[in-house]
């Protein structure tokens, strides 16, 4: 019997294809596997069956009928809470949306559907992706399935467990600071991050409108790219002012490899305060990985990201003190019961409705916002904007990606960081790509010589040149053979299919 966390999707597309299998069969097998797996995990908050069995039934009678097979035929896929899909809730993982039924499907996950893919259900989040952990999430947290004690990561936290224990093949998230890349470091998976603009927002509930960006999760760098060319199909989407034409070809590229690419790297990130040596030894190892697959390292410098934090923790909070206003208790989420005025019902909507953190950032915004701060802090953090804009500019100038940590840490146990500042810390190397707008990944390298937990290195490229950046991720994949990673205490249980 062979078991579905043993397969890439791409395999899964032959099999269906060619009748070893049916897309049925697999839907089934990814159910037993959550069935099985996810009450240690806690990735889903939805498990939506019913809507998986038809849109693997519709593949089937393709198959029968002699129609061509689209191109994520019958692979298991799931999404992150924030993204609109009927038939299930959209809850953002908050007490504010508990009951919010969708209604409609967001575009990026009307094109994995439309290109066969199985939707398996909603994933956890922190609440409305306030998070580096999916602590926050109203309902319950998010375990790391290489160590449950620990935590996944965030705010896509839920997408990245998933993958990593064996649930699914495929996994949407989104990535404002890097809710992507982070949650895929510490549960030993790739995530992508596309350039801003690359993939559609609409239909994901937002949080930072110039920041925020979908991208898929999986175990390998193809399944990666066969995720992004269904996001991309069908070009610019009219629903997003934002969104681009992109006519990349993801997968056609992939196996070009590093030989004479320029991948830089800054110094100054490995004597970062917080890094620890086990990731320090790792980006070392990632380095010396790349050159022996025939890449030139190349040093170069960012002087501004230093204060890439400190613009994001302005730029943020203020566009979602914005994006949030509508959730009042009349127009849109929580409405509390009992109250003497509309006022009073709103704030007590909000202030019953939204989780601590939910409430932090959106204090922190409409005071940024006032009339007194603006110039001091927003003007400000878009003036840096500009300047490390400007740093990349140069950088890529000469180097073709630059390698870089992806998280300071291995994962941490639940509730051993509970300074928000510290928390916010977990982001520093994966910040300044949402500020620009450039592409990022994150690809596992190794296990953590003290900690046996996995350590991912980052690559980041310049606007729409992610197909190029997966190239080189593919190369560092090979090279370091962490791929097809599954978390070993997961790994077989349930998901057999035959």
């Amino acid at each position: 019997m062979v078991s579905l966390d043993s397969l890439s999707a791409r395999q899964i597309v032959t099999g269906v294809s060619k009748g070893e299998f049916s897309a049925t069969e697999v839907a089934r097998a990814a159910l037993d596997a959550i069935s099985v797996r996810d009450g240690e995990v806690g990735a889903f908050l939805q498990v939506s069956g019913d809507l998986a069995l038809a849109a693997a039934a519709r593949v089937d009678a393709a198959r029968r009928a002699g129609e061509e097979m689209p191109p994520l035929a019958g692979v298991p896929v799931a999404f992150k809470d924030n993204m609109n899909l009927l038939g299930t809730r959209t809850t953002c993982a908050s007490r504010m949306l508990a009951s919010y039924q969708s209604a409609y499907t967001a575009t990026c996950v009307q094109r994995m559907l439309d290109a066969g893919a199985t939707p398996l259900g909603k994933l956890n989040m922190d609440e409305f992706a306030f998070g580096s952990t999916t602590d926050s999430s109203a309902f319950h947290p998010t375990n790391n399935p290489w160590d449950t004690a620990r935590v996944p990561g965030g705010s896509s936290g839920g997408s990245a467990a998933a993958v990593s224990a064996g649930e699914l093949t495929l996994a949407l998230g989104s990535d404002t600071g890097g809710s992507i890349r982070q949650p895929a470091s510490l549960c030993g998976v790739v995530g992508l991050k596309p350039t801003y603009g690359m993939v559609s927002r609409y239909g994901v509930v937002a949080f930072g409108s110039s920041l925020d960006q979908v991208g898929p999760f999986g175990r390998r760098v193809e399944d990666v790219a066969l995720a992004m060319n269904a996001l991309v199909a069908g070009g610019r989407d009219p629903h997003d002012t934002t969104s681009q034409a992109c006519e990349q070809d993801f997968l056609a590229c992939l196996d070009e490899g590093c030989e004479g690419r320029a991948i830089g790297v800054i110094p100054a990130l490995l004597e970062a305060e917080g890094l620890s040596d086990e990731v320090r030894a790792a980006m070392r190892q990632a380095e010396e990985r790349l050159v022996g697959a025939g890449a030139r390292i190349v040093e170069v410098e960012l002087p501004n990201m230093a204060s890439a934090i400190a613009a994001y923790y302005v730029l943020g909070p203020c566009e979602a003190f914005s994006n949030l206003a509508r959730y009042d208790g009349v127009r849109f989420g929580y409405q509390e019961d009992g109250c003497a005025t509309l006022a009073e019902q709103s704030a007590l909507s909000r202030a019953h409705g939204f989780g601590a953190e939910a409430k932090r950032r959106q204090l922190l915004g409409a005071y940024l916002l006032s009339s007194e701060m603006y110039e001091s802090y927003y003007l400000a953090a878009q003036k840096v904007r500009t300047l490390i804009t400007a740093d990349y500019q140069r950088a890529f100038a000469h180097v073709d990606a630059l390698l870089m940590p992806t998280s300071p840490t291995v994962a941490w146990e639940h509730g051993a960081i509970s300074d928000p500042a510290q928390l916010y810390l977990a982001d520093i190397f994966t910040i300044s790509s949402n500020i620009v707008g450039n592409c990022g990944i994150s690809v596992p390298v190794c296990l953590g010589a003290d900690s046996g937990l996995p350590i991912g290195a980052q690559l980041q490229g310049p606007a729409f040149a992610d197909a190029r950046l997966l190239a080189l991720a593919r190369a560092l994949e090979r090279s370091c053979g962490m791929e097809g990673l599954v978390a070993p205490a997961f790994a077989g249980r349930g998901g057999e299919l035959g």
